[in-house]
């Protein structure tokens, strides 16, 4: 996803409903999984992802760590008089999910905006669907002085294009228009919206950035990919403190209702930061949420940025984030091949472009290792992927022994040879392993071409190399929805029902590894987090069903009962439902 400096939108008017709908749990004291003694979970199908407990009976919990996993004897025993028994029914018990890459900042800032998604997210599948939802919004949100839409998707609507500066102009001429792309790397105006931030016929493209034109090859047709966004950021309007601080603490529930524990604000700014803080100090925050700071073109980090493995109120940052491309399959992703139809006004050799300088990118990682900072950077196509590579290998090789963990965010175009590299240096990819549903029919008749197609998040080829590599959706470009996303990861099944790569699919317990142990490991809490062993933090969630033994196919159907955080219950099923 590209920067969000400047992109912090939240409409108080559409906010309020959302806030309403992820109201944070209340008397949280009073839903502790254990006011005295410990608890002891029994009846359950105890999903450990620990290999020296793969079998367990119960499990017990006292003060928000895992005291003992094993046979109810064993169990009882270490819990001592005074323990108390929860009777899961037969529901599998499993490590809390965590986040490997996301937005959770920018997920709270959408909200308030027009939805104009696609299924299953949303509900346009037009052009003229699109304009409608934008009209209601309107209507519904008289006050505003712009127009705000998230999520659009081209490659979904029957029309197969971006909607241009004409068709936004039919939803108003009074107001400025703007939609963000679903995969927040494009966006479309109205002429009101070009006017207003400064983009006319003269306005050059900026660097890593396109002002898409009419066929004059003048005029801005009101398309935006990459750095031109940023052109629109500092005229959005801006939610007050109170409506961005309120936000932040709402979206919580919204994570916790999918089995998340441990949130991820993978593009953090100054604003959000502070904000972030801000509601961590005042106490609000009942996941764990780290953050990884933007850095653009020529970035220096400051000699004041403070990185930190702990929490402080369970808030920390954890390190930087660079973007190397844009996305595949909004056609700004860099590849090695040309695309296998080019955009419009895009010759037959094009393959998508870089966003920094070699140089650029090999200064940054320096001054990150020089100062033990961990990187994460953003590479789908694999031209980007080579530049991380490249760069990223000889600054390793300069400081042998330093543990950094460095992670290419996405790859979803990386080659075996990338992978074989990968593995040899220790670095870890994080897929956006949703990517074959939402989009790979796209990708296959459009974007990449069947075989290129048939290898976008390779989890086989990973997991023969022995790579801990993780797996994520990337909120808001997606819902953070990990039952899904633990689907797509298996099944690889497009939304046209073909399957997409089928030698790539991943195990059952390879997909939950990813989202739990795995990921763990990605932020260095693998001996706190991702699996039921004693002395860990008592992260869990409650399933409806176990995804080790139920038929792969239907893992869709499996439903969050409840989300546990260090031995309190942040989400339950039956709560959100009365």
């Amino acid at each position: 996803m590209p920067s969000r400096a400047g992109f912090r939108i939240l409409c108080s008017a559409g906010a309020g409903l959302f806030l309403a709908a992820c109201a944070a749990p209340q008397n949280m004291a009073q839903q502790q999984v254990s006011a005295e003694g410990a608890v002891i979970f029994v009846n359950a199908q105890i999903i450990t992802v620990d290999d020296a407990f793969p079998q367990a009976e119960a499990v017990a919990v006292r003060d928000g760590r895992i005291l003992a996993v094993g046979t109810r004897e064993e169990v009882n025993r270490a819990a001592g008089t005074g323990a108390s028994l929860r009777d899961l029914g037969g529901a599998a018990l499993a490590p809390g999910f965590i986040d490997t890459h996301g937005h959770f900042a920018m997920l709270a800032q959408t909200a308030g905006m027009a939805n104009v998604q696609p299924p299953p997210a949303g509900p346009v599948r037009s052009i003229p669907e699109l304009q409608a939802q934008l009209e209601a919004w309107a209507l519904a949100h008289p006050d505003s002085p712009w127009i705000l839409g998230w999520g659009y998707d081209d490659s979904l609507l029957a029309e197969q294009r971006h909607p241009a500066r004409e068709d936004l102009d039919a939803v108003s001429t009074e107001k400025p228009v703007f939609l963000m792309h679903t995969s927040a790397h494009l966006a479309a105006c109205n002429s009101l919206c070009l006017d207003a931030i400064g983009i006319s016929p003269e306005t050059p493209d900026p660097e890593g950035g396109i002002i898409r034109r009419q066929s004059d090859g003048r005029t801005p047709n009101g398309v935006l990919e990459e750095t031109a966004l940023y052109l629109a950021y500092a005229h959005l309007p801006q939610p007050v403190e109170s409506q961005r601080l309120a936000g932040l603490s709402a979206v919580q529930a919204l994570y916790a209702s999918y089995g998340i524990t441990t949130a991820q604000e993978g593009a953090a700014q100054g604003q959000n930061i502070a904000d972030l803080q801000k509601v961590a100090a005042r106490g609000d925050l009942y996941l764990d949420v780290v953050a990884y700071q933007l850095f653009q073109k020529d970035g220096v980090i400051p000699e004041d940025f403070a990185v930190s493995k702990t929490y402080d109120s369970r808030f920390r940052i954890s390190g930087i984030k660079l973007l190397l491309d844009g996305s595949l399959q909004g056609r700004t992703g860099w590849l090695t091949q040309p695309y296998a139809t080019p955009g419009p006004g895009q010759p037959a050799e094009y393959s998508g472009y870089r966003i920094h300088s070699d140089e650029s990118v090999a200064n940054l990682f320096e001054q990150a290792y020089a100062r033990d900072i961990q990187i994460i950077a953003h590479a789908n196509g694999d031209r980007a992927i080579d530049q991380y590579l490249d760069m990223m290998t000889p600054v390793m090789a300069a400081h042998p022994g330093q543990d950094q963990r460095p992670v290419v965010i996405h790859a979803q175009a990386a080659r075996q040879d990338q992978l074989e590299e990968m593995a040899a240096a220790g670095i870890l990819p994080s897929f956006f392993a949703a990517h074959p549903f939402y989009w790979g029919d796209w990708h296959r008749d459009a974007i990449l071409g069947p075989e290129r197609a048939a290898f976008i998040s390779p989890l086989a080829a990973a997991k023969a190399l022995g790579i801990p590599y993780t797996v994520h959706n990337d909120p808001p470009v997606v819902p953070p929805d990990v039952i899904r996303l633990l689907w797509v990861s298996v099944n690889r099944e497009t939304r046209s029902g073909q399957v997409l790569g089928e030698d790539q699919r991943a195990s059952p317990m390879d997909a939950l590894r990813a989202v739990t142990l795995n990921a763990a490991r990605q932020y260095f809490e693998e001996a706190e987090k991702g699996s039921i062993t004693p002395g860990k933090k008592a992260d869990f969630v409650i399933l409806s069903d176990n995804p080790l033994t139920m038929d792969p196919a239907d893992l869709q159907s499996i439903r969050v009962l409840e989300t546990i955080k260090e031995g309190v219950t942040i989400y339950t099923a039956a709560r959100q439902e009365n």
